[in-house]
């Protein structure tokens, strides 16, 4: 995984969760990385990451599919 492409990411598990979902349904193969570090009060996020073949494709249904607001 250590070539795997970061294409989201937030500090909202449910966000990463709601990006990770469509990119699945697209037929894509995202994975959610959690980056918070307990021990400084729950500091960092969450990461969606994909393949990087995967990566044009994610990042332009990222843009044109999913809005938070």
């Amino acid at each position: 995984m250590s070539n795997w492409q970061k294409v989201y990411d937030t500090e909202n598990e449910y966000r990463a969760k709601i990006v990770r979902d469509i990119l699945s349904k697209s037929g894509l193969s995202p994975v959610i990385l959690n980056k918070k570090d307990r021990s400084f009060n729950d500091f960092g996020g969450f990461d969606v990451v994909v393949k990087p073949d995967e990566v044009i494709v994610a990042l332009k249904i990222i843009d044109d599919e999913i809005r938070f607001e």
